[in-house]
């Protein structure tokens, strides 16, 4: 079965996380999706880990995991030819997507207004650090940005770390995907509208404004009443208990503030005394007394392993063992739910795996169909498909205008 999104034409001009992980986004529901890279590659071909027989060592698991489902075309974005071609595969596609600081592509020749000249329908989409100066021009519209600044920046990291106030980054790079999420939301809006009316548009996400967005608290908590919020550790500033508990051996996470969910967390710990408290009756009153829920819960936490925890609690109330990517691969819900997904590693003797699908769709599932592309795999193909003529790739190619991996016919 085709995915939702097949048919869907999208040139992916992204490299590192942020735009190629919004990319593959469409890519997995059927989009017909090629990247655009130059001849050095994406950067992140150089990043690691690489497989132990892997002596090439041109794609590790880091581009693996955000380029599958996607083809490669090379095209050196520098040369008058590279860019005339680039103008040309635009005027078939219906999405162009890339995350180059504000300006770059301009100064190329190859802005938005270029591109939709030659395509009216176009959606173009751009993730920035800052965003896009068409959509509103920050003093930080210039300024570089990774995973770490639109967390610190976009409130999160504010709100992550121990209770003693010292931030914390949060492990993955949320402050990259989440933007890359909403990016792939509002290129399948504009697509909608674009099929509507025959109109393209121009669709801008700030990396920072789409972590503010997640961490959407901290806005109307210090409307409310002035006051910033703090890290709280691993716990919850408006619901008790909510949060994470030592155990015997590792950790668990408990999340009561429903007062039926804390009846039952009770009845299991055999402690009618906490039920019968007054103080403790609603989620108001355990968070006022939070020192005395959260010690009296991880009292009876600490005493048992995770599996004792897990085969008293689980499925009681909302309530999870903390996870290491090794008790991950060991669970079988990740495997029902094809969220370990096994691909051909080039220049690998093993098969590499990484994170399935998501959104699960019963009649367009989206899948892994195949594993990221070599640097310039489908070059020829994606140009000949296009239209072009073999003999003008071959003369592209020796120009430096492109690179083709596969051998000319």
């Amino acid at each position: 079965m085709s995915g939702a999104l097949n048919g869907l034409r999208v040139i992916d001009l992204t490299q590192m996380l942020a735009g190629p992980f919004c990319a593959q986004l469409l890519a997995d529901h059927g989009a017909d999706v090629v990247k655009i890279e130059a001849p050095e590659g994406d950067m992140t071909r150089t990043f690691g880990p690489y497989a132990p027989d892997d002596e090439i060592r041109n794609m590790g698991g880091y581009f693996q995991s955000v380029n599958r489902n996607k083809k490669s075309v090379v095209v050196n974005l520098k040369s008058d030819e590279g860019r005339e071609l680039l103008l040309s595969l635009v005027e078939k596609a219906d999405v162009v997507v890339e995350n180059f600081r504000a300006g770059v592509l301009d100064r190329l020749g190859l802005s938005y207004e270029t591109m939709s000249r030659r395509n009216p329908r176009l959606v173009y989409a751009c993730i920035r650090g800052f965003g896009d100066p068409r959509s509103g021009r920050s003093e930080y519209v210039d300024w570089p940005s990774f995973d770490v600044v639109s967390q610190s920046m976009g409130g999160m990291m504010g709100v992550t770390g121990t209770e003693d106030g010292q931030p914390m980054k949060v492990g993955p790079g949320v402050g990259d995907l989440i933007p890359s999420a909403l990016c792939a939301f509002g290129i399948l809006a504009a697509v909608i509208h674009a099929n509507k009316t025959g109109q393209g548009q121009f669709v801008d996400v700030a990396m920072v404004d789409g972590v503010l967005s997640c961490s959407e608290r901290i806005v109307y908590q210090y409307s409310m009443d002035g006051t910033s919020p703090q890290p709280q550790g691993s716990h919850h500033p408006m619901f008790c208990p909510f949060g994470l508990f030592k155990a015997r051996d590792g950790w668990v996470t408990v999340g009561c503030p429903n007062d039926n969910f804390w009846a039952r967390l009770c009845e299991l710990m055999e402690r009618r005394d906490l039920l019968d408290d007054e103080r403790l009756r609603t989620n108001a009153g355990r968070v006022r007394n939070a020192g005395l829920v959260k010690q009296q819960v991880e009292d009876f936490t600490s005493a048992r392993t995770k599996a004792e925890l897990t085969a008293l609690f689980g499925g009681q109330f909302p309530y999870g063992p903390v996870y290491s990517a090794e008790d991950i691969f060991r669970d079988p819900h990740f495997a029902v739910r094809e969220m370990l997904v096994e691909v051909e590693q080039p220049h690998s003797a093993d098969k590499l795996t990484i994170a399935g699908v998501p959104v699960k769709m019963s009649k367009t599932p989206g899948g892994v169909r195949r594993r990221a592309p070599e640097l310039g795999e489908h070059t020829r193909a994606v140009l000949l498909e296009a239209g072009i003529a073999a003999h003008s790739i071959d003369s592209l190619s020796k120009s430096g205008a492109i690179y083709c991996a596969e051998q000319a016919t």
